[in-house]
């Protein structure tokens, strides 16, 4: 019996004698056994899983279709992905189906926006222990970075559907809609996501992907913007100064560091510290060894900043010869070093 007879006889229904567990577990196992297959012996297989009424089957059949890069099945991933739309909480719980599919479209870069749609729409609640969660929200995440490879669409367009999801109540949706935008690389789409930044009053992790989003569009020229939002010495302050020390630039250094002169929270002045040590700077990383050098308020800091940085073993060897007068600065290098 050749290996793809083999896997379609594990869906065929001649299996009765198989307690439930274990018909599941031989089915699983059949799947996995595509990856020694040949390429001209999967489609069948895959086609014959995807159709599987179990969703979790189904799952990892579109993401094997996705790894083989089996496009020409893309008409069985569009049937597939409308079955599990009809009685969602029943026929795809947790949404597993649907998210698989829609990933392998994403990556097939499918040119039919109503499909994408569709999922950024989609919200499946289902009962979880005291009332009922969405569990759609990978879903409506993936389908919104997917409607951007969508040709049909103008970048008017996109940002039409794009922007109502900033108002999810799924804050990774709302992050994924963020850099979405940031793909359109237009004008307008840097100035929407200025105005959802000025905006504030959201999870530090949306506001991460606004701000790095528009230092990426922009360049170093947005750094002075930026910089607005390291004044509140929060949580989303510290993702503006991660993501201007993202830009690797002298510019960036210079902005960490003039924020460090008026900062005075310990946290705060941590996370500046490392930000200046990410901006992989060879000044940044002078300007953090000589305050190791001169034992100041910071040194302990900034040994924490260097050594996180993930530095060149010439850079370790300095901070080691620098901190060995130091009884204390050695004791907090060595506890960073375990």
């Amino acid at each position: 019996m050749t290996m793809g007879s083999h896997f379609l006889s594990c869906f065929s229904g001649t299996l009765p004698h198989m307690p439930g567990k274990r018909a599941f577990e031989a089915q699983i196992a059949a799947l996995d056994t595509l990856r020694d297959a040949s390429e001209s012996s999967r489609s069948d297989p895959l086609r014959k899983a995807l159709a599987h009424k179990n969703n979790y089957l189904a799952a990892k059949a579109a993401d094997l279709i996705r790894e083989f890069n089996l496009r020409d099945l893309t008409p069985d991933l569009l049937t597939a992905f409308d079955h599990f739309f009809e009685n969602p909480e029943k026929s795809d719980p947790q949404c597993w189906g649907k998210n698989a599919i829609s990933r392998a479209l994403a990556a097939f870069e499918l040119q039919e926006p109503e499909v994408f749609l569709r999922g950024m729409r989609h919200i499946q609640l289902e009962p979880v222990w005291g009332g009922r969660s969405d569990t759609a929200g990978t879903l409506r995440a993936t389908c919104a970075l997917a409607l951007v490879q969508c040709r049909s669409l103008s970048n008017e367009d996109l940002l039409k559907h794009l922007v109502d999801l900033f108002a999810d109540r799924d804050k990774a949706v709302r992050a994924e809609v963020a850099r979405a935008i940031e793909q359109l690389g237009s004008t307008s789409a840097s100035l929407l996501l200025r105005l959802r930044a000025i905006l504030g009053k959201d999870e530090p992790e949306v506001l991460a992907a606004c701000y790095s989003g528009i230092l990426r569009l922009e360049g170093t020229s947005a750094i002075p913007w930026i910089t607005r939002f390291l004044t509140s010495h929060d949580d989303a302050a510290a993702e503006a100064a991660l993501a201007i020390a993202g830009t690797h630039s002298s510019q960036a250094v210079d902005a960490l560091q003039q924020s460090l002169e008026t900062a005075h929270d310990p946290w705060f002045r941590s996370v500046l510290l490392s930000a200046i040590a990410l901006s992989r700077q060879d000044g940044a990383i002078e300007f953090l060894l000589n305050l190791v050098k001169t034992e100041s308020m910071d040194a302990e800091r900034a040994i924490e900043a260097v050594v996180g940085s993930m530095p060149s073993r010439e850079i370790v060897l300095r901070l080691e010869k620098l901190v060995a007068p130091n009884p204390r600065l050695s004791r907090a290098l060595a506890a960073l070093s375990q």
